[in-house]
């Protein structure tokens, strides 16, 4: 049976993405990088179920989501737009496959970089950073989710690349192969993956050709 929550918080991080805080079940528990499938509590909408990756801290009194709508169709993220302070959500069980197996390199594709928030802010507030790397493409540099966040991150490196914005000053570059193998020196270390299905799936072939331990890859499956 799934879990109601009522939403406690709703912050803007982009134009397209915002902060979800709810209310925690008791004795409810994650891992960093693991999500729920989540739907909204009105009718009509409480068995269409999405799945989204928790962001708050494990010990925190309350969960967070951080969610991109998308705005162009009448789906679950929309609809979560049109939520309000007090409204409610309803949770499932917990699962997911990316959790951390040690130093390495995470990769994202727009909001595929949620999954990496909650172990980054982990890592971060354990003094467990150094050594790993964030490596995240987008469109556009405005829809870039948390970068303040991330670049404050003492240990962190960070790399922003967009695709579709000419006037940025960022790296214009799309996440291939060519693009691993200039920015990345080392490939026998731990690799996380997560955007679109066939993006993963390039870059995991791309990874294992240019000599990644397939062992070493994780990604959401």
């Amino acid at each position: 049976m799934p879990t109601r929550v009522q939403i406690l918080k709703i912050e803007m991080v982009t134009h397209n993405v915002r902060h979800y805080r709810v209310e925690k079940p008791k004795d409810f528990h994650f891992s960093p990088g693991q999500a729920t499938e989540v739907s909204i509590d009105k009718p009509d909408w409480r068995d269409r179920k999405r799945p989204f990756t928790f962001t708050s801290l494990a010990d925190e009194p309350t969960l967070e989501f951080t969610i991109k709508s998308y705005r162009d169709h009448p789906g679950v993220t929309n609809a979560l737009w049109g939520c309000e302070v007090g409204d409610y959500l309803l949770l499932r069980d917990v699962w997911g496959t990316i959790q951390y197996q040690g130093p390495g390199t995470f990769i994202a594709g727009g909001a595929g970089v949620t999954p990496f928030i909650a172990i980054l802010r982990h890592l971060h507030a354990t003094g467990g950073l150094a050594g790993n790397r964030l490596i995240v493409s987008n469109r556009t540099e405005r829809d870039i989710i948390l970068r303040e966040e991330f670049e404050a991150m003492a240990g962190l490196e960070v790399l922003w690349t967009v695709t579709d914005d000419p006037k940025s000053d960022l790296l214009q570059e799309r996440i291939d192969a060519a693009f691993l193998k200039r920015h990345i020196s080392d490939f026998n270390q731990n690799f996380y993956l997560c955007g679109p299905d066939a993006m993963v799936a390039d870059l995991r072939a791309a990874l294992e050709g240019l000599g990644a331990d397939v062992a070493s890859v994780t990604w959401e499956k």
